[in-house]
């Protein structure tokens, strides 16, 4: 397999972000020309041979000089936050990134970029007790909520899809669900729900941590490296021109399940605190990964107890 990778050249777009970062580490070890873009800072820790490029994606010429001899892009760069600024101010995740995946998309297109992988997510589906296929989407069903970073999401695909039709370039979008591991945005305010949480417990001395509403809506947690396996098999196996695919952990769990593991792998003593008075996005996002498992031959390979244990062991060495 090492000749795949002879003289691929490959752009992580938001390398210095979550899943970016993961990604460059991740290939940095293939046999690809590796190159990554960050906005703001050159992350410090990465491997010596990766060419770090400053951009911001959301200027068109910045986007055509960025794309050029390119071989594949993994476009990760995105506004991002946790489900705190998705409820009190929707439109963080709307207009930046689809500024900067539309102008980048046509930069792609212009420089003959041949494969392009967007990591888009499940916010789209329906609230449903079953997994859901990727021909479930229902649009007039949307949580609402998610109206504005999900119709955000859709508009790329489908953008992703246009250009697919008019081009030879090829396309995969990634629905993934809730991802998690090393890197992630530890954050008390802008983090996801776990990152957020490994964090609260090890960093605040209060007795109690807190969860908006009873706690009882269900999510799927996939762990990092299964997602960049995901990608790895993607860039290799895929044949279609265009692709959407989910990419999930297969089994889900109540948010105070997940706390409570979290929990009791971090030998805290902390009780959960039900915020009855915050909104929380009440509604239960579950998808079915059979496609890729039948496409790509992808599985989730870390076990929920696992992910948790390391992402909890790497944040204690790194906080």
């Amino acid at each position: 397999m090492k000749q795949f990778y002879k003289n691929k050249r490959i752009l992580v777009c938001g390398g210095s972000g979550f899943i970016g970062k993961n990604l460059v580490l991740y290939f940095a070890k293939k046999k690809y020309n590796l190159m990554a873009t960050y906005y703001q800072k050159k992350p410090k820790d990465s491997p010596g041979n990766i060419k770090w490029i400053k951009v911001d994606l959301r200027n068109f010429k910045e986007c055509i000089k960025v794309t050029k001899n390119v071989d594949i892009i993994l476009q990760c760069a995105a506004t991002t936050s946790g489900s705190r600024d998705i409820i009190e101010a929707p439109y963080l995740h709307v207009t930046d990134n689809a500024v900067m995946n539309s102008y980048l998309l046509r930069a792609s297109y212009i420089n003959k970029v041949k494969h392009f992988i967007f990591t888009s997510c499940t916010v789209m589906y329906k609230n449903s007790s079953k997994p859901l296929k990727e021909k479930d989407l229902d649009e007039k069903k949307i949580y609402k909520s998610y109206f504005g970073v999900a119709h955000t999401k859709l508009y790329i695909e489908k953008m992703c899809n246009f250009f697919s039709k008019i081009s030879d370039m090829k396309f995969t979008i990634i629905r993934h669900s809730n991802i998690y591991g090393p890197y992630d945005k530890f954050d008390k305010k802008k983090g996801h729900f776990i990152g957020s949480s490994i964090y609260k417990i090890f960093t605040e001395k209060n007795k109690k941590i807190e969860i908006f509403g009873p706690g009882n809506e269900m999510r799927d947690c996939l762990y990092i490296d299964d997602l960049l396996i995901f990608i790895d098999l993607a860039i290799k196996k895929q044949k279609e021109n265009f692709q959407i695919f989910n990419c999930s952990y297969g089994k889900s769990f109540k948010i105070k399940e997940i706390l409570h593991k979290i929990l009791k792998i971090s030998g805290s003593s902390k009780k959960i605190e039900n915020m009855t008075s915050k909104k929380n996005i009440n509604v239960n996002i579950l998808v079915n990964s059979i496609k890729a498992k039948n496409i790509l031959g992808w599985t989730p390979k870390t076990t929920f107890h696992k992910g948790i244990k390391l992402t909890i062991n790497w944040f204690k060495k790194n906080y």
